[in-house]
């Protein structure tokens, strides 16, 4: 009867692990060790020293995610500038139709004379935002 008890498991509390880290290792670190060891760990993203530390000693992979808030708020304004470009196209478009409708053909001629020189430096102004574009992202983002 004693045997029974012995070998009885009571239901409640945590089921045992199957293979439990029960080996512990302690080691020092300087300051300037430590200060790179943090900045790893930070920058990786994981959420437990241990297993981190773990996944460096076994050499497993390590993400590490660098967010660049400049590169964003690149991104944020040069996609609000696209679509303020956007609209002045449609503006465009609106425009030309007003005035063939509601001026004769001279006067919007005249008027299409001082919108196409506009229209001719938005398009330089167009390819210098290209070409600021594409050094950024040359320059920054494929690192």
């Amino acid at each position: 009867m004693d045997d029974k008890k012995s070998n009885y498991r009571k239901k409640g509390g945590r089921k045992p692990k199957t293979n439990p880290s029960i080996h512990r290792h302690v080691f020092r670190l300087t300051d300037e060790e430590n200060d790179k060891l943090m900045s790893l760990y930070e920058s990786s993203g994981m959420v437990n020293k241990a297993k981190f530390i773990i996944s460096l000693l076994f050499a497993r992979e390590i993400r590490t995610v660098i967010i660049d808030k400049g590169s964003i708020d690149f991104y944020m304004r040069l996609t609000s500038f696209y679509s303020q470009f956007r609209a002045i196209g449609v503006n465009y478009n609106q425009l030309v139709k007003l005035l063939y409708t509601h001026f004769s053909e001279k006067n919007a001629a005249v008027f299409l004379y001082k919108l196409e020189k506009q229209t001719a430096e938005m398009a330089v102004l167009c390819q210098k935002i290209i070409k600021i574009t594409e050094e950024f992202d040359r320059n920054h983002l494929k690192k």
